[in-house]
């Protein structure tokens, strides 16, 4: 039975594994703040209200963009599993190469992405991945990452107009039907929301120029299934394809 943890920007979502199958899943925010005493006692209550025992856990793999809060997550499962744990990082056996100028800048969560989209899905392939940024990120023909794109997500452009313009509200992530908005709130949906879709259709469309027409479109990230629902540029939505690429990764890994 594997934990494996993935730490985002914004929150940190920790699957359980069983014969290569998430079994469940579970989402905390990502607060600098926790210590492994919390981390381990929060996973303890988990395990037991999921009718698992958390003395089961056999191997533990992190997959984190936020350095500063792995370390926590290592004491965890140090203290209170005794293992310790693997860390995603470019220099793993990743079945792939990584064909990035600087291997070692490519973010975890992208790499996870990439090993499971490839298995799942084949090449070439093209895997969006909606959350704090939005990631577009590319697998030739050979299998090979050959890199991709990384742009504002759209929860993290709709807090920074906040944010910097006082009259400009939150607003709900609903993808308006119209194209002109009538109040501010639907302004800033079409402009921010149906402004994403375009970007996604355009992005997505330049990278198939490069990269093959043939190029599966696969998304993953909390609004994914919002967006997906608005666009045919995308062919399926996993919701939990890092924590599927964690446990692929650890078990071409483990000793």
């Amino acid at each position: 039975m594997i934990l494996v943890v993935d730490i985002g920007n914004t929150h940190t979502v920790f699957g359980l594994v069983v014969n290569s199958e998430i079994k469940i899943h579970w989402r905390i925010t990502s607060s600098l703040a926790r210590t492994e005493d919390e981390i381990g006692i929060l996973l303890k209550d988990y395990f037991q209200h999921s009718n698992y025992n958390f003395s089961d856990v056999t191997g533990v793999c992190i997959s984190s963009v936020v350095p500063d809060l792995s370390q926590a997550y290592v004491w965890m499962s140090q203290k209170y599993l005794g293992i310790d744990a693997m860390i995603i990082n470019s220099d793993l056996d990743l079945g792939m190469n990584v064909k990035y100028r600087d291997p070692k800048t490519v973010g975890a969560d992208r790499l996870c992405n990439a090993v499971a989209g490839i298995k799942n899905y084949g090449k070439p392939l093209i895997i969006l991945d909606f959350g704090t940024a939005t990631t577009f990120d590319c697998i030739d023909q050979s299998g090979d990452y050959i890199g991709g794109v990384i742009a504002p997500g759209i929860e993290t452009s709709i807090g920074a107009l906040h944010r910097r313009a006082a009259k400009l509200p939150l607003i709900e992530l609903k993808i308006p039907e119209f194209n002109i908005g009538q109040t501010t709130e639907e302004s800033i949906q079409v402009g921010i929301l149906k402004g994403t879709i375009h970007s996604v259709e355009g992005i997505i469309k330049d990278i198939r120029s490069e990269l093959g027409q043939s190029a599966k479109v696969i998304a993953t990230g909390g609004l994914a299934k919002v967006i997906a629902k608005k666009t045919d540029i995308i062919n399926e939505v996993v919701p939990f394809l890092s924590l599927e690429g964690i446990a692929l990764i650890y078990n071409r890994n483990k000793i």
